[in-house]
């Protein structure tokens, strides 16, 4: 998927903690151009949906929570789907989450632009899965 690529990641959580525990196991891959992280879901789409297109070798990995106040992560993937397929094409998503409510796996299943689940919190084993 990613390989020879540059790999730049988002995390969106409202988790100050949670954004820079992953933010160090994501430094530590030393696979990423760039990491950024939002506290608000809505302030991570407006990101994407005005940043310009990005080139054939770089793809951004988004590790987004399901649980969140104000915009949660089912109505982040939501709103990511409805952007422009050249704001998005270079996106990948997977849902982290501390829930294993079968109902949001399902759900989650529905999405195309959701690659995965991944269980919270985030661990250096299941991104390195994640980067194969």
């Amino acid at each position: 998927m990613t390989i020879n690529k540059k790999l730049h990641f988002i995390v969106i959580d409202d988790s100050k903690l949670d954004c820079f525990i992953a933010e160090k196991i994501i430094k530590n891959t030393g696979k990423s151009e760039s990491i950024r992280s939002f506290l608000q879901a809505q302030e991570a789409i407006d990101y994407i949906a005005s940043a310009p297109p990005a080139d054939d070798d770089s793809h951004t990995i988004i590790l987004v929570d399901i649980q969140m106040p104000i915009m949660n992560g089912f109505e982040f993937v939501e709103a990511f789907e409805n952007l422009p397929r050249k704001a998005t094409a270079n996106y990948t998503i997977y849902v982290i989450s501390s829930s294993i409510n079968e109902n949001d796996i399902y759900k989650l299943r529905n999405y195309p632009s959701v690659r995965q689940f991944l269980n919270k919190p985030l661990t250096s084993n299941n991104l390195a899965i994640l980067l194969g």
